[in-house]
């Protein structure tokens, strides 16, 4: 029996290390990245590497303040999320370099955060006096959250975009399009046009600007409606996790591993 205990003593000890190591890692490599991003004199990219230290911050700070302690498993994934979505993303382009970097990021995003407002209401329901909330509502809840979540972020792209003429909605190249404001009577009657394959774009006085290759130059709708979808593929999934976790927590304890826990000892 002793042999068993300094083995999993040993293991824990082993896991603790590995998480300190990825934590170490990543803010280690956003410092070094923030570096070279002044030595460019990329102040935008200095930015997001603050603002990235930042949001890594959060779960510590919550321990502190409010003594809430979020799982590794979600802290690392919140962090790995951070450093995929700020430094890989927006300062070394894989949003450019690979097509399938947003809309993947979009999804995990929409699962980390069906996970937090799990683990909130999964909290309140555990310690709070008077409260018990049934499965069902608790798994409403956390779709709800994540998709409030994915909302109020593309209402930040959208924002971010008017603002500093960014591109945080990636435009998209169509073909055809179907618009009533086509229509030459003003009727509530769209008009397609399809085979598009190139726009020509005019200034006021009729100088050409640019020519657009590859048809018409749709932008940001439809990305931000690929985002919410997949970010209502993956609420979805992890709230039915949560559901059948509650409700059979000794047989499908996947969602159990995001709860988040009140220390009470404060340490």
């Amino acid at each position: 029996m002793k042999r068993i205990t300094e083995g999993k003593r040993w293991k824990l000890k082993e896991s603790k290390r590995g998480t300190l190591a990825v934590f170490v890692a990543l803010r280690a490599a956003i410092i070094i990245c923030m570096c070279r991003q002044l030595t460019l004199a990329n102040y935008h990219g200095v930015l997001l590497c603050i603002a990235s230290l930042l949001v890594m911050a959060i779960p510590a700070m919550l321990h502190s303040t409010l003594r809430i302690r979020l799982p590794t498993g979600l802290e690392i994934a919140i962090d790995v999320f951070v450093f995929a979505a700020e430094i890989l993303g927006e300062i070394a382009n894989f949003y450019g370099q690979f097509p399938f970097w947003d809309t993947m990021l979009h999804t995990i995003n929409s699962f980390l955060a069906a996970a937090i407002g799990f683990g909130i209401i999964d909290l309140l329901n555990t310690h709070a006096k008077g409260i018990k909330m049934s499965p069902l509502f608790v798994a409403l809840v956390s779709f709800c959250f994540s998709m409030t979540v994915g909302v109020v972020w593309e209402f930040m792209e959208f924002g971010a975009d008017q603002l500093t003429r960014s591109d945080a909605q990636k435009d998209w190249m169509i073909e055809e399009i179907s618009s009533v404001a086509l229509n030459p009577a003003g009727e509530n009657d769209p008009i397609l046009v399809d085979g598009i394959a190139s726009t020509v774009l005019y200034d006021a006085q009729g100088n050409e600007l640019l020519v657009i290759e590859g048809g018409y130059l749709d932008i940001g709708l439809i990305d931000t409606m690929k985002d919410l979808l997949v970010n209502m593929a993956g609420a979805v999934v992890f709230s039915v996790l949560g559901y059948l976790y509650i409700a059979h927590r000794d047989k499908y304890r996947f969602a159990g591993h995001f709860r988040i826990v009140q220390d009470t000892g404060g340490q």
